[in-house]
């Protein structure tokens, strides 16, 4: 590479048509996803999702990289100012890193606006989001029903508020947990007029509390991992224990809270997906049935709010096993 330094560009800029393949380019990305793998050959090398505010892409350092063991020793979550050149594989952005050097802590403490650039946000303000939520509690009728929820949220508010509602799958992001679960609890409410073998309080209640467990799940600040009790228990029981507990505290009835339980062990549809049992109940197939739609939703938010204008097509997202069209209609 020439001694000129390359252009600094962002994910969304480095995923554009107009950067063509073996261009030189810069970027500030956060370590997102950093998995040690073996090729065929019994070689090591590391499979990377690198991104910014805007966006993620996959790279891969092969064992022989004089950047493998730097990078390796960095590790999710760090802050790694790297160049290469533009490259793509099977149809995706997958660049060449040439150098890669981890931005030590004072600088980001240093350069908070570094931070911003390095962390995604949920579309919607986070304030009226949240004020928004906790005003679906008073909706519940039920009073022990309502007393439930609001001790979980006493409990878990703070950091649910926060959360990603996952490492990358759909709502991805700051505040992604608050906006997917407000998001549900809206199509609730317009869907129950539709369906009035549906108790009202246990579907609301139900949403609310169906992925509360992410909040024990999920750590991290730049880039989400999953915890310990995450990777033990995972983010279903965690959510039924958080239930469980708070139900019991507001001395909700049995039956309720036997229900109540039931979606949040349910919710994921089905056991591959984590469903600790199948949704056994009109309720419980209610909310996993919108928690499903608003998934996929997000995915095709998410892909329309990063899609390039040039672009016809987004890159293919697995959640929904295909690529998405982006051109709006008549465009």
């Amino acid at each position: 590479m020439s001694d000129t330094p390359p252009p600094l560009l962002t994910v969304r800029e480095l995923k554009s048509p107009e950067l063509h393949a073996g261009a030189p380019f810069a970027a500030v990305v956060v370590v997102k996803k950093l998995q040690i793998k073996t090729a065929s050959n019994g070689n090591p090398f590391l499979s990377l999702d690198l991104g910014d505010r805007g966006g993620s892409f996959s790279c891969t350092l092969f064992g022989d990289s004089p950047l493998f063991d730097p990078v390796k020793t960095a590790g999710e979550s760090a802050v790694l100012r790297i160049e290469g050149r533009a490259d793509s594989f099977q149809g995706r952005f997958s660049p060449k890193i040439l150098k890669a050097v981890a931005v030590p802590e004072e600088q980001l403490a240093a350069e908070p606006g570094l931070v911003d650039s390095l962390v995604e946000l949920a579309p919607e303000d986070a304030n009226e989001l949240w004020a928004e939520f906790q005003a679906c509690f008073d909706l519940i009728v039920h009073d022990e029903l309502r007393m439930t929820v609001r001790g979980v949220f006493d409990e878990v508010g703070e950091v649910f508020r926060r959360a990603p509602a996952a490492v990358s799958m759909h709502h991805a992001y700051r505040h992604g947990l608050l906006e997917h679960t407000l998001h549900m609890a809206r199509a609730c409410r317009a869907l129950l007029p539709l369906y009035p073998q549906v108790d009202p309080d246990l579907a609301l209640a139900g949403i609310l509390l169906h992925d509360t467990g992410k909040t024990i799940e999920y750590e991290g600040t730049l880039a989400t991992r999953r915890s310990r009790r995450g990777i033990l228990q995972g983010h279903v029981v965690l959510g039924y224990q958080l239930a469980r507990k708070h139900g019991i505290k507001a001395r909700l009835d049995a039956d309720r809270l036997e229900r109540l339980e039931h979606i949040v062990l349910s919710h994921q549809g089905e056991p591959e997906w984590g469903a600790a049992v199948y949704a056994a109940t009109p309720e419980a197939v209610f909310v996993s049935m919108i928690d499903n739609l608003d998934a996929k939703m997000g995915m095709v938010q998410r892909a329309l709010r990063q899609a390039d204008a040039a672009t016809e097509f987004s890159e293919r997202l697995p959640g929904l096993s295909s690529v998405l069209l982006t051109r709006p209609i008549g465009a």
